[in-house]
């Protein structure tokens, strides 16, 4: 089996970018997000090995996967995983895009 790569489209960089700063700013520490940017990567690590992992959404080909609040919308594409974004969960659903 050929390794998987991971691709964070430019929205999903942004997204997580913007979900770190913001507990870097309410913490006044980044420890928090220290944490969460590794159980991340941790998870996306997981997902090369298991690409199927995450839950199947309502559009085709992207599965979502939990990761404490936030949920990492990814789709499958050969040997990529693509990331198209990065959500939490405890926001309004009707504004969610994912691609």
């Amino acid at each position: 089996m050929a390794k998987r790569k991971i691709i964070w489209s430019n929205r999903a960089k942004i997204k997580r970018y913007e979900i770190l700063k913001f507990y870097i700013d309410r913490n006044k520490s980044n420890t928090y997000s220290i944490k969460l940017n590794r159980r991340i990567n941790k998870e996306l690590q997981l997902l090369k090995e298991y690409p199927n992992l995450g839950i199947k959404t309502d559009i085709k080909g992207v599965r979502g996967l939990i990761i404490e609040n936030f949920i990492l919308f990814y789709e499958l594409d050969k040997n990529i995983i693509i990331v198209h974004y990065i959500w939490d969960s405890r926001q309004n659903p009707e504004d969610l895009i994912i691609k």
